[in-house]
């Protein structure tokens, strides 16, 4: 690893997506060591600049240039499932050539796959345990292990292969409290050149610089995310109190322009009573007249550029005020009864599992948030209760609509538009209702037409929340994995305002513990082999630790 001259260099960068949406348009961009944090609004270009970094994408014009090996965290994930734990470390090959010289078996080809890593299985188990997965043997496979635990997996393998630079997106979605520390420890050590993609402000906190995505343009700020919202809340107080400026220049400039027009209305007036009288000879009048309109226009002319350049000032000003539109998210009226059976588990043991969660009941609109360890099965007992997955044992009965917005937001079709996505949940909907309820999260006129395939992590979620949303009938029990994974901040403030309000049962599965506070949860339950009703002071000091349950 070459810490110190390793680089990513973006020049002259365009990009766009086969629609035409053109995300990058002669983009510049240099980073050098260090741990960057970029950050911007949900669909501002931050994942695919990552994947142009890593050479996923192909820009239309431009290059980019990355000295040194580079190692790439994408935000979702897709591993083989059956692949071996050691295969997607990387170090398969050489592990089994190891285990082969070992056996006594000296061939040449043995040694070329060995090289220099004579302790590479003692450096992967030794990485695994540093992340938290020293329980994970090297023979396991991927469908073995849990959606957090196969991102974890994956930096393994890149800490493992020790690039010159280092590229995390969203490396936190998915992650219980305890793997995350691990992350932090993780990301807080590297001694190369980083850039993270996170809204996540305990990740952001360990950054050197914050990079600031928007439209098309990068701002830099030295410092953590607490840095960063400082400077930019000076640079917003003075960008303020330049449009407070700018309107009173304005409004002065239009007073001016209106009182010179005023004197000039008087003097022709004052003028054409002069040479209706005869007291002015007729050639001297004309003259007058001509020397008169010349000089008027000159003044107005003078007047109205000054209240042009006025509006130029003011234009420019409110463009330096941020004034990001935030989805606004209206649930349907889907009130409970407190009496009102909502929910039902009897005996049911979940796939994977050889023990039985034990019986639950959920009556009336209770916000229940569904905590545990990654692999603890919190996805699958929320698939278990849609009906997607049948349990092993005994009966998961659901009694009021339902619906479940997964983590992985597969329920787009990529090969659909947003508005196509949102019609095939809601087949009675007419265009024009889906196009005004999409409009509300942001996808206005032609952005309603992008295909689902071409969308951001955060305008993924948005494009899965209306069409489950709008989906008929609507739900009185909605079922969340994760939901604030990709949200930039202001969606989440909006997700979170949203479900203050909403009047159904839910049921919220997720570690992003300032979210689950802040949307009234009545109910914490513990899933660890059984579900077991715990305080929220438990789960906030970190029920969780290396070894399970506190």
């Amino acid at each position: 690893m070459s810490t110190h001259s390793s680089h990513v260099l973006c020049t002259a960068l365009t990009f766009g997506w086969p629609d035409g949406t053109t995300v990058l348009d002669d983009f510049q961009l240099a980073i050098g060591p260090g741990r960057t944090g970029l950050i911007g609004r949900n669909g501002s270009g931050k994942s695919t600049l990552l994947k142009l970094m890593a050479g996923e994408l192909t820009p239309v014009s431009g290059q980019v240039r990355v000295s040194g090996e580079i190692g790439y965290l994408p935000q979702n994930l897709v591993l083989d499932t059956r692949l071996r734990v050691d295969q997607a470390l990387g170090i398969a090959a050489a592990r089994a050539a190891l285990h082969a010289i070992e056996s006594g078996d000296t061939a040449e080809q043995h040694f070329t796959a060995v090289g220099d890593d004579w302790d590479i299985e003692e450096r992967a188990r030794a990485t695994l345990d540093r992340l938290g997965l020293g329980s994970i043997g090297l023979d396991r496979t991927i469908g073995e292990i849990s959606g957090g635990e196969g991102v974890l997996l994956r930096l393994a393998a890149l800490l493992l292969a020790r690039p010159d630079v280092l590229l995390l997106d969203e490396p936190t979605n998915n992650l219980d409290r305890y793997a995350r520390h691990r992350l932090y420890d993780a990301v807080d050590s590297w001694p190369g050149v980083m850039v993270v993609v996170s809204h996540d402000r305990e990740l952001l906190e360990l950054v050197d610089q914050i990079a600031d995505l928007r439209d098309g343009e990068v701002s830099w700020y030295g410092g953590n995310f607490s840095a960063y919202e400082e400077a930019l809340a000076v640079e917003q107080e003075a960008a303020e109190r330049m449009v407070r400026a700018a309107r009173t220049d304005m409004q002065r400039q239009k007073r001016e322009l209106a009182d010179t027009q005023v004197k000039l209305a008087r003097r022709k007036r004052y003028g054409q009573k002069m040479q209706d009288s005869g007291s002015v000879p007729r050639i001297a009048a004309s003259a007058l007249k001509r020397s008169a309109q010349v000089s008027a226009g000159k003044l107005t002319a003078t007047q109205t550029g000054r209240l042009d350049r006025a509006k130029e000032r003011l234009d420019e000003a409110v463009a330096a005020v941020r004034d990001d539109d935030e989805i606004r998210i209206e649930l349907p009226y889907t009130a409970v009864h407190p009496g009102r059976g909502v929910l039902r588990l009897s005996g049911v043991t979940l796939r994977h599992s050889d023990r039985p969660l034990g019986d639950l009941e959920v009556r009336g609109p209770e916000r229940i948030a569904l905590v545990g360890r990654n692999g603890a099965g919190k996805t699958t007992l929320l698939r278990t209760l849609t009906g997607e997955l049948a349990p092993v044992e005994g009966e998961a009965v659901t009694e009021v609509p339902m619906r479940f917005l997964p983590q992985r937001l597969d329920v787009l079709d990529d090969g659909l538009t947003v508005a196509g996505n949102v019609a095939r949940h809601a087949p009675g909907a007419t265009d024009n209702r889906i196009r005004a309820r999409l409009a509300r999260f942001l996808f206005k006129g032609a952005r309603a037409d992008q295909l689902a395939g071409t969308l951001s992590g955060g305008e993924r979620f948005r494009a899965a929340l209306a069409a489950q949303l709008l989906a008929e009938p609507a739900p009185q029990l909605l079922l969340l994995d994760e939901p604030t994974n990709n949200l930039d901040m202001a969606s989440v403030r909006q997700l979170t305002a949203a479900l203050e309000s909403y009047e159904g049962a839910l049921i919220v599965a997720g570690h992003d513990m300032p979210f689950l506070e802040s949307i009234g949860i009545t109910r914490w339950l513990l899933l660890d082999g059984g579900l077991h009703d715990v305080d929220p002071e438990t789960v906030r000091a970190g029920v969780l630790n290396a070894d399970g349950p506190a």
